[in-house]
């Protein structure tokens, strides 16, 4: 399994599992910063009304103002997208209260993260904000357009993760099932869910899969998060609190793979210029080295 390094922006907070609140109710948002999230993600886009858009955002940012540093630090914003009018009005209402990261959703490609950047950085700077503070997740693919794009992430300023979104996504193609009985992704949204994961390693940022919509089945989580463990993916969306346990379970290294994974790092600091060791009946190489190093990597953001 590969666990790509994370961007400098928002660094050092560990970013297994993302729970969504909606803006809109300050004691949904309490109960979603109280619970044992890496990162809450405060919506103020599908969660909310277009007739409450503008109440959630003063909501939502009188919500950031009051919390700590600390939790500032780990609750991100969902903004409207920016083929809507919201999206300006969404960052100038919370950006003064310093949110750790903005989410955005149908993100169409590299360009619009670097108009993003624009705003942001114009925001910080009138907010007194340090410069390049606020990390950003893209959610992509989540159109139909967007599943060609995924490539151009690649030196986008501030990207710390990437998503997608099915239920979007299957809505605009027309797709009459989102999964089979088996409850994996037909080959079509499988298709956007690896093009997701390749761009997030193209870009050296964290793939993060998406949500589990039955927030009740237990079981069926803890199967996609192994499942996408095994992929490659590094944290996972939640719509409940009561699924943060399970995927912050499953996305935390045990302490074998731990020891199993600082022994190789140590294997290849005494013998630096080898290409391959020799180890246990086994052939390692430089990928089992880099594997492993993000593992120990992952684990320290964690």
């Amino acid at each position: 399994m590969i666990f790509s390094d994370v961007p400098d922006a928002g660094a050092g907070l560990g970013r297994r599992s993302w729970l969504f609140a909606p803006a809109d109710g300050e004691r949904k948002m309490t109960k979603a910063t109280e619970s044992s999230a890496d990162i809450v993600i405060l919506d103020l886009e599908d969660a909310v009304a277009q007739n409450r858009k503008a109440h959630a955002r003063a909501l939502c940012a009188e919500f950031l103002a009051g919390r700590s540093a600390a939790d500032q630090q780990r609750l991100w914003v969902r903004v409207n997208p920016f083929d809507g009018p919201h999206t300006l009005a969404d960052l100038a209402a919370v950006m003064p209260a310093r949110p750790g990261g903005i989410m955005l959703p149908k993100a169409r490609g590299g360009q619009d993260l670097r108009t993003l950047d624009n705003y942001l950085s114009a925001l910080e700077v009138a907010g007194g904000t340090p410069p390049g503070r606020t990390a950003v997740i893209a959610l992509a693919p989540e159109t139909a357009e967007s599943v060609h794009t995924m490539g151009t992430y690649r030196g986008a300023p501030r990207l710390a993760a990437v998503t997608w979104g099915v239920a979007d996504l299957a809505a605009e193609i027309g797709a009459e099932a989102v999964s089979g009985a088996d409850g994996r992704f037909g080959p079509v949204l499988e298709t956007a869910r690896s093009l997701c994961l390749f761009g997030a390693a193209a870009a050296g940022a964290v793939a993060v899969d998406t949500i589990h919509a039955d927030y009740r089945d237990s079981a069926g989580l803890r199967a996609r998060c192994i499942r996408a463990r095994q992929d490659g993916f590094g944290g996972m969306l939640a719509i409940h609190p009561d699924q943060v346990g399970i995927i912050n379970d499953v996305f935390s290294p045990t302490e074998d793979e731990l020891a199993a994974a600082q022994e190789i790092v140590d294997l290849f600091a005494a013998d630096p210029a080898a290409g391959a060791i020799g180890h246990r009946g086994a052939l390692l190489d430089r990928p089992h080295l880099t594997r492993a190093q993000a593992l120990l990597a992952r684990q320290r953001r964690s």
